[in-house]
């Protein structure tokens, strides 16, 4: 893979990070999930079932821009 560039400045220099979720029950880190979000009976999102990938999150040192990645399976 290549060495990623922000798509805002053009900046070189990202570091890497990770979106925290800090809500009730959550494991600390969010996820992406594939398909459209759904709502179940109590208002939470429908997941049973669905694929989901760890979020990878790099900040242009630069500008500060984020740049979001799903690669890795959760």
């Amino acid at each position: 893979m290549t060495q990623p560039t922000c798509t805002q400045c053009e900046g070189d220099d990202l570091e890497q990070g990770f979106i925290e979720d800090s809500g009730e029950s959550s494991k600390g880190y969010a996820r992406w999930i594939l398909g459209p979000l759904e709502k179940g009976l109590l208002g939470g999102a429908k997941r049973m079932g669905r694929p989901r990938w760890q979020i990878d999150a790099l900040r242009c040192r630069r500008c500060g821009h984020l740049e979001l990645f799903a690669r890795t399976p959760a």
